[in-house]
């Protein structure tokens, strides 16, 4: 079966954008086009396009990939058992790089040295304290959770009040992007996906681009996440995945 650029984005999941991107680097490219110069993808394509995106999900450069899968001794069979191995190793470690967000979204930190009314100013009607025991429960041995809470816990209540307004500028900011019909692999929303990657980093943890994911699809998967963006604007939380997947991809 044959099928457009636009159709394998949507069945893959991916941006028009990345597959253009891989057919430029010689990583994936359509078996054929049309007189027109369109391409044309068929299932062997589609087939080694999830490879590509089981290893990327793995942290894989892509000229890293490309080697792999143009290996002439390797074979489906032996990639899904790789992949595999590497899943499972990798499985403390992801929970590990998501540990942060939680802390960025909602400012669950224990020791926030702020009075009660400080934390009406800055939280509203939200406890900081409510999602904490979860939080060391799922991520206390991480160094992402240790340098977050090192950084929170001397937090004043001016630092609080300084991120709460860059996350909101910044929300409304996305919110008009998006709503402007801009699409969330166009420059200006991977702009903003690089500007929420550093808000991350320079006031919680060093936030990669490979975390910068890990965040991006549990904003996704993690109801309370997504709850968060769609009370913002309806589909802004596939949105703001969809953009910061694109950056990741062209800055990465």
């Amino acid at each position: 079966m044959v099928h457009t650029v636009g159709q394998v984005a949507k069945l893959a999941g991916v941006t028009v954008r990345a597959l253009h991107h891989y057919d430029e680097i010689g990583l994936l490219s359509p078996s054929g086009r049309t007189g027109a110069g369109y391409r044309r993808y068929d299932d062997a394509d589609l087939e080694r396009l999830q490879l590509i995106r089981y290893y990327r999900e793995l942290g894989f450069p892509l000229e890293e990939i490309a080697v792999i899968l143009d290996d002439p001794a390797s074979d489906p069979g032996a990639h899904l058992r790789r992949q595999h191995e590497l899943l499972t190793a990798r499985i403390k470690r992801m929970q590990e790089m998501v540990a942060a967000i939680e802390f960025a979204m909602e400012a669950s930190k224990l020791n926030i040295r702020l009075t009660p009314q400080e934390r009406f100013e800055v939280f509203g009607d939200f406890d900081p304290d409510a999602h904490a025991e979860e939080a060391e429960q799922r991520w206390g041995g991480s160094d992402a959770y240790r340098e977050s809470n090192r950084r929170a816990s001397g937090y004043t209540r001016e630092d609080w009040l300084r991120i709460k307004a860059e996350s909101e500028d910044w929300g409304r900011r996305l919110v008009a992007l998006m709503a402007s019909g801009a699409p969330a692999d166009s420059p200006a929303a991977m702009e903003l996906a690089e500007e929420h990657r550093q808000q991350i980093s320079r006031w919680f943890y060093e936030c990669s681009y490979e975390i910068h994911t890990g965040l991006a699809d549990m904003y996704v998967a993690d109801e309370r996440f997504l709850a968060h963006y769609e009370a913002m604007a309806p589909g802004l939380g596939g949105y703001l995945h969809e953009a910061i997947h694109a950056n990741a991809i062209t800055r990465a």
